[in-house]
């Protein structure tokens, strides 16, 4: 899952995907403003076949903390 979301990450920041770990900051770390963080959200939520409920949005500041909630949907 990784993978996946280094390629949908890379579509909206300017940064190596060798650089993407699951500590990284969406917006610290990778640079993203909060609209292309929802743009992302939405793109993971189409790729994934999930649906991000709006309050948890929130809790979502690092790459690794998205993978376990999509994770956590998907079962």
């Amino acid at each position: 899952m990784m993978e996946k979301f280094k390629e949908i990450i890379c579509n909206y920041v300017d940064v190596d995907a060798d650089t993407i770990t699951e500590d990284s900051r969406f917006i610290e770390d990778l640079g993203m403003n909060s609209y292309d963080f929802m743009c992302l959200i939405g793109e993971l939520e189409a790729a994934m076949d999930v649906q991000v409920e709006e309050q948890d949005v929130v809790n979502l500041s690092t790459v690794g903390d998205a993978i376990k909630y999509i994770e956590s949907l998907q079962n």
